[in-house]
């Protein structure tokens, strides 16, 4: 009976591959997915589980750990790395999409220099605005390097 009522704070591993693409995933902390699922999403989760993020890009699959998947519909945002129309966010913390870094790009504006300046106010929240859970400046610099090349 020892035991019997307390909750464990023990986490299983992380998994490594996506159950549905294989594909391997990044380790998310549980505030990303508290901060992001859609409110009777977030009441499925497990709590003690570890979850991962998918990047595969035609995958529908956003999070999951070893029990649990959470598709790109049941968050609150759309997801850069899965949906590639043009008002997605890039950056999910100052607001930066595709279409506005394309303006920006055109019109010889430094959108980078901006989020850096921004991050180093300590102002972003990526933790808890972007769906993988890191800081988006890497999406941000792929992105209008594709531009520069077109």
């Amino acid at each position: 009976m020892d035991g019997c009522c307390q909750i464990t704070t023990e986490k299983s591993t992380t998994p490594t591959q996506c159950p549905v693409c294989q594909q391997k995933g990044k380790s998310i902390q549980l505030i990303t997915l508290k901060a992001l699922l859609k409110p009777t999403v977030l009441e499925t989760t497990q709590p003690e589980m570890t979850y991962a993020f998918c990047t595969n890009a035609s995958c529908d699959v956003v999070y999951f750990s070893g029990e649990q998947t959470f598709g790109k519909d049941m968050l609150k945002v759309p997801v850069f790395q899965k949906d590639d129309a043009l008002d997605v966010p890039v950056c999910y913390c100052f607001g930066w999409t595709r279409e506005n870094l394309i303006q920006a790009v055109q019109q010889n504006q430094r959108p980078i220099d901006h989020i850096r300046e921004q991050v180093q106010a300590n102002r972003c929240g990526c933790e808890v605005n972007n769906p993988q859970g890191s800081c988006c400046l890497g999406n941000v610099t792929s992105f209008i390097r594709s531009i520069n090349k077109s």
